[in-house]
C-alpha cells in the first residue's frame, strides 16, 4: 500500500478552496500512486471557524457528490474530514470514498476534545473498517488515537493501518512526535496523521503530520508548512511486532 497526507493551511469556510486543494492533492497523489489520501479534520469549513453548524453538510449531499467526483476523475481514494449535519445535531465525521467514486466508510469521531468540541458535535459511537489494496483499515479522528484502548481494539479486530485526520494545536506537538509512533508500535499498526499548518483565529497548528510504519518507524514527516507526504507502507515483521497484550499481566 502506498499512503499520502495532505498538510494544509484552513480552508476557512472558502468551499472552492476546500475542495480546491483536495483535487490538487489526489491528483498528485494518484500521479504518484498513492492508494489513499488523507485530508486533516474538518476540512470543511476548517476545525476552528465560527458558526460551524451552519457549515455543516449531510451525510450522501452535495459535498459528498462532489469528492466522489475528484476521486473518479483521479483515481484515488480520500478520507474527508467535516462537519457532518445529522438531524439537526452535528457530528465530527469524515467520509472514506474510493477511487472510482465508491462510499468505503463513514466515522463519526468518539473522542471530543475540549469544551469546544463537547459544545459543537455529538459524539460517534462505532468504529467504522474497510478493505484497501489488501489490508483492513480504520479511521480514527485527531484525540482518537491518543487512546491506547481505541487502537488496541482496532489492531485486535485485524486492522493494520488506521488513516487520521487531525487538528494538532500548539502546545500539543509531543503526540506527533511521541504518541503517534508508539500508538503504532504499540500495537502494530500503520498511522497516517495529517494535520494543518499556519494559524486559523486563536489556534497556532502544530503541523508534524506524519506517516508512520507498524514498528513506529517515521516513514514521512512534514514540517510547519503546506506539504504532500506519500510513503510505501511496509510489511510487518512478527519478529518486531509488540507483544504486550499477550504479555500484560493483569494485578
Amino acid at each position: 500500500m502506498r499512503l499520502a497526507v495532505w498538510q494544509g493551511a484552513s480552508p476557512a469556510c472558502d468551499l472552492d478552496l476546500a475542495l480546491g486543494q483536495t483535487e490538487r492533492a489526489l491528483q498528485a497523489a494518484a500521479a504518484l500512486g498513492a492508494d489513499a489520501l488523507v485530508m486533516p479534520e474538518i476540512w470543511w469549513p476548517g476545525y476552528n471557524q465560527p458558526d460551524i453548524a451552519k457549515h455543516a453538510q449531510a451525510q450522501g449531499g452535495a459535498l459528498h457528490q462532489a469528492l466522489s467526483d475528484l476521486c473518479t476523475k483521479a483515481g484515488c481514494a480520500v478520507v474527508f474530514g467535516y462537519a457532518e449535519d445529522v438531524a439537526g445535531q452535528t457530528c465530527n465525521s469524515a467520509f472514506v470514498i474510493g477511487a472510482q467514486g465508491q462510499d468505503l466508510a463513514h466515522y463519526r469521531k468518539i473522542q471530543l476534545f475540549g469544551p469546544r468540541e463537547a459544545a459543537l458535535y455529538a459524539p460517534g459511537d462505532a468504529y467504522a473498517t474497510f478493505d484497501l489494496a489488501g489490508a483492513k483499515v480504520a479511521v480514527l479522528i485527531c484525540y482518537d488515537v491518543e487512546f491506547a484502548p481505541h487502537v488496541a481494539a482496532l489492531s485486535a479486530a485485524g486492522v493494520t493501518v488506521i488513516l487520521a485526520p487531525t487538528a494538532n494545536m500548539v502546545p500539543f506537538d509531543h503526540v506527533t512526535r511521541y504518541t503517534v509512533p508508539a500508538m503504532a508500535a504499540n500495537h502494530g499498526v500503520t498511522i497516517a496523521y495529517a494535520n494543518y499548518c499556519g494559524t486559523e483565529g486563536d489556534l497556532t497548528y502544530a503541523g508534524g503530520s506524519l506517516i508512520v510504519g507498524p514498528h513506529g518507524e517515521v516513514l514521512a514527516q512534514a514540517g510547519l508548512h503546506p506539504a504532500l507526504l506519500i510513503a510505501d507502507i511496509p510489511a510487518r515483521e512478527a519478529a518486531r511486532l509488540s507483544t504486550q497484550t499477550r504479555d500484560l499481566r493483569r494485578i
